[in-house]
């Protein structure tokens, strides 16, 4: 497996590893897995990451960099929204790099968003000339980037995520039985108001869902969990998932088949955000993709490890 990137990716509500090679652009995964870590827990409060989430999203980094040691060329450490928010961000990368060997490299919304969108691309069937947009709902933030070809033309980061609005909006987790309509109110008004800039951004034929929020909704639809690939989701089934999750209990949710139990709580914010961007670009439908971040981050090495030895250069994956 010499050709094989690492990449760990530490989010809000989970941390993941990818480990995978994409030989003349066709990704072949050989290692991903997602441990629930929710790090992002609380910090809408304080500003800083707490040390109960900090010490979880830790040993779940040291399984990772465990279970896909020997097996890389080079491995990245990424961090989005949760660590971007936070005052104490320094002490964490530092306590993250002890274990991986390797800095953590934290990524700016637009940065999130370029890479998401490219490994949403990687995923769906080749559309020359047409304009794609790949939304990614995660924990804390939600990114959108829409253009032709492997770079986005412009891109957006919202800080809205599944976490952090049912952290506004306690009632969407559903602790206290089904959520009343006055929750579900504010939750709606908040999520318009934050998506609205995507009005902006509209002109895509196509869009991509990439992240937790979608796979767990695409789950949840067809009733089964296992990886996603193309699955279409439309508005209208969008808000009958919404308007289904709301009408259950916390352990009803959990019953349900397709529904993560570590999931079950956040879930119904995901799937308002999703329906609310597709909204706000006048889409009716979207493509659930496999290909997200990770996937992303890892064609973006490979491309510029391509572009160093077009110029000539020593530079690559390696050495960065």
């Amino acid at each position: 497996m010499s050709g094989y990137l690492a990449v760990i990716s530490i989010g809000t509500n989970s941390t993941r590893v990818l480990l995978a090679d994409a030989p003349e652009g066709r990704p072949h995964v050989a290692v991903e897995r997602s441990i629930g870590t929710r790090l992002g827990e609380g910090i809408g409060e304080s500003g800083m990451l707490a040390e109960e989430p900090m010490e979880r999203t830790l040993e779940a980094v040291r399984v990772h960099v465990g279970s896909v040691r020997g097996h890389y060329l080079r491995l990245y450490a990424i961090a989005t929204s949760a660590v971007r928010r936070a005052t104490n961000r320094d002490a964490f990368s530092r306590a993250v790099e002890r274990i991986t060997g390797v800095p953590l490299r934290v990524l700016s919304g637009e940065e999130e968003a370029a890479a998401s969108f490219r490994g949403a691309l990687a995923s769906l069937p080749p559309s020359p000339g047409a304009m794609t947009g790949a939304i990614d709902v995660g924990g804390g933030s939600t990114e959108y980037a829409i253009g032709e070809g492997n770079l986005p033309q412009r891109s957006l980061s919202v800080e809205i995520g599944a976490v952090r609005l049912t952290e506004e909006v306690p009632q969407l987790g559903g602790h206290d039985g089904p959520v009343d309509g006055a929750a579900l109110e504010r939750a709606r008004a908040i999520a318009a108001e934050r998506l609205a800039p995507l009005v902006e951004l509209r002109g895509a034929r196509r869009i991509a869902l990439v992240g937790g929020s979608a796979t767990s909704a695409a789950s949840l639809i067809r009733a089964k969990r296992g990886r996603i690939e193309r699955f279409e989701l439309t508005r209208e089934r969008l808000d009958a998932t919404f308007a289904r999750l709301c009408a259950l209990g916390i352990e009803e949710r959990r019953a349900l088949e397709g529904v993560k139990a570590q999931r079950a709580d956040i879930l119904p914010a995901g799937v308002l955000i999703l329906a609310t961007a597709l909204e706000c670009l006048d889409m009716e439908s979207a493509t659930v993709t496999a290909g997200d971040l990770l996937l992303g981050y890892l064609l973006q090495q490979q491309d510029a490890l391509a572009a160093a030895r077009h110029q000539g250069g020593t530079g690559g994956w390696w050495n960065r």
